[in-house]
């Protein structure tokens, strides 16, 4: 069995609390895009390893051991609770880590929805959200994979209606790793004003001065190439530019496929998709 595990963006972001816990509370939009992974789930023949399931790891390969990977730890999860046979998992990575993307979220949540789907256990769409909450606080939301307006650390969804269909949407990611003690450095926590759905219910063209990502001063002031890259999306056309969650990426929306779009972002990863 084959999914295809999708990426996210955010569209505005909003640091407006710290917390006693020393976490921070946030209010961002989620919103699915066309970029996958693929994971292959099959079960084991023949003698399976002592741990129960065998991963495989191609595309764009990341260092860390296989228990560490949230597709291993989301069939973990689900075997606690479940009789569930050793497993082949096979995961093909082409969303970019590190980038604010939620790649590694979006397998987990994958994986759980298909292993309930292959071993038939039953489980809800809120049980499934309370499994994935368990591995990540942004998994749950790749589980129903609709637009949401999300609070708290990003753990609280709030439906919201935002149709970009028919845009294009151009996404970049610069060889930059953002960690996240650099991307709160120099923060600013802050109410806003206006809410983030009043603003994405105006005309997308009035975004670029009031939908705002918090993260951006902060990681901008210590990686400039990224900075230029939100800039070039302007030259190139873009009616919104955004950094995506504390970063690397940046994508832009047009309304119009970009040309040559390659070529403007040399040496970086860089796709162009339709919204």
């Amino acid at each position: 069995m084959i999914v295809y595990p999708n990426a996210k963006i955010n569209i505005g972001l909003n640091v407006v609390e710290k917390r006693p816990d020393g976490y921070h509370n946030l209010e961002t939009v989620f919103y699915p895009i066309n970029l996958q992974d693929a994971i292959e789930i099959k079960e084991l023949e023949g003698e399976a390893p002592a741990e129960g399931y065998r991963l495989k790891v191609t595309g764009t390969v990341f260092d860390g051991s296989p228990e560490d990977n949230l597709v291993v730890r989301a069939y973990k999860l689900l075997k606690q609770d479940f009789d569930l046979p050793p497993v082949s998992i096979v995961l093909y990575k082409h969303i970019p880590t590190g980038a604010g993307l939620g790649g590694g979220s979006s397998d987990a949540a994958f994986t759980l929805k298909t292993l309930n789907e292959r071993f038939h256990l039953g489980l809800t769409v809120e049980q499934m959200e309370g499994y994935s909450a368990r591995l990540g606080a942004d998994c749950p939301f790749f589980i129903q994979n609709k637009p949401v307006f999300a609070t708290g650390i990003g753990n609280v969804f709030h439906p919201i209606e935002l149709n970009l269909k028919y845009k294009q949407l151009v996404l970049v990611k610069p060889d930059i790793f953002v960690s996240t003690k650099d991307a709160y450095a120099k923060v600013e926590v802050r109410s806003p004003e206006r809410s983030l759905p009043e603003l994405l219910a105006q005309p997308i063209e009035t975004w670029k001065d009031v939908v705002v990502n918090d993260f951006e001063p902060s990681v901008f002031s210590k990686f400039p190439e990224i900075a230029a890259i939100k800039d070039k999306m302007y030259d190139l056309g873009a009616v919104y530019a955004s950094m995506s969650g504390s970063g690397s990426s940046v994508f832009g929306i047009f309304d119009d496929p970009v040309e040559n779009v390659d070529e403007e972002f040399s040496g970086m990863f860089c796709r162009q998709r339709e919204l």
